[in-house]
């Protein structure tokens, strides 16, 4: 029989893997929300990002520098690449502009994918060395509760951002209404560019948190993308809120599942989840 404690145990962890999941899911619809482009990158970026973190804790590092250090360099590498192959993008509008972006970042993952597996073959976890949490009887994984606790203050600070500044006002304005944000001075293709930038940092973080409990590939990117995907779809494509509430209820799902039945099937629940929404709500990815 399985105890209350065990199933505190479960859902914490569901938690954590939730808020990995939001993060990438915010990642993938603050880029498409504001530019209309899928970022099929995005699993890529959140890869790079425990790569490079990998080769400073590597290097003699503690894990808090090598993940600035990670943050810093996929963030740099995000403003590179919108200002490059998304400048191409965004000279295009409408389907033309989805269509483009979809394969101009799929080129990139492909790219990436090809280039990093020569270098880092290998499966990498992240030391997070936190130990067990008791708790009313339940023996509680530590590293769950600092990922829930920077998930919880990075996904704050972000809101508090996108709604307390004059910036997240801008992008607010350029999401709502491009031509009146134009009309009162703000600058859209900037704001796509702080944004992509900004999106690549939160995917990146993503996959820190991943990697702090699990082990990541190359190959773990495609992964991280079909996740963000799936989030983003059923959390209404274009609402943020929507993409943390899928992220969490969805990663508690998952890991219920995979306690309960195995991994394999709570990966098609996943899936089934996002076909249920396409069905019930096609209109959310309109």
């Amino acid at each position: 029989m399985v105890t209350v404690s065990t199933l505190l145990g479960v859902a914490v962890d569901g938690l954590a893997f939730g808020v990995f999941l939001a993060l990438l899911g915010v990642g993938i619809t603050l880029v498409f929300g504001l530019g209309e482009v899928l970022n099929l990158a995005i699993g890529a970026f959140a890869v790079l990002t425990v790569l490079v973190a990998t080769v400073v804790v590597n290097a003699g590092q503690g894990l808090v520098v090598a993940a600035v250090v990670a943050l810093v360099a996929v963030t740099a590498f995000g403003l590179v690449v919108d200002r490059t192959l998304l400048s191409l993008v965004y000279r295009s509008e409408g389907e033309e502009r989805i269509l483009l972006g979809i394969f101009t970042t799929l080129g990139l993952t492909v790219l990436l994918d090809g280039v990093l597996i020569n270098f880092f073959p290998s499966r990498y976890t992240l030391p997070l060395d936190v130990g067990t949490v008791s708790l009313g009887g339940a023996v509680l994984t530590g590293s769950s509760l600092a990922v829930i606790t920077i998930g919880v203050v990075v996904l704050g600070a972000l809101f508090a951002f996108l709604r307390g500044t004059f910036l997240g006002k801008a992008t607010r304005t350029v999401f709502q209404d491009e031509r009146g944000a134009r009309l009162v001075g703000v600058n859209p293709r900037k704001i796509r560019t702080l944004i992509f930038v900004l999106s690549a940092a939160v995917a990146g973080l993503g996959g820190l948190v991943f990697a702090v409990g699990s082990a990541v590939s190359v190959a773990s990117g495609f992964q991280f993308t079909t996740f963000a995907l799936i989030i983003s779809i059923v959390g209404g494509v274009r609402s943020l809120v929507g993409a943390i509430t899928a992220g969490v209820l969805l990663g508690l799902v998952n890991q219920f599942a995979n306690f309960f039945v195995g991994s394999y099937i709570a990966t098609i629940i996943l899936f089934t989840a996002a076909i249920v929404v396409l069905l019930v709500r096609p209109e959310a990815i309109s």
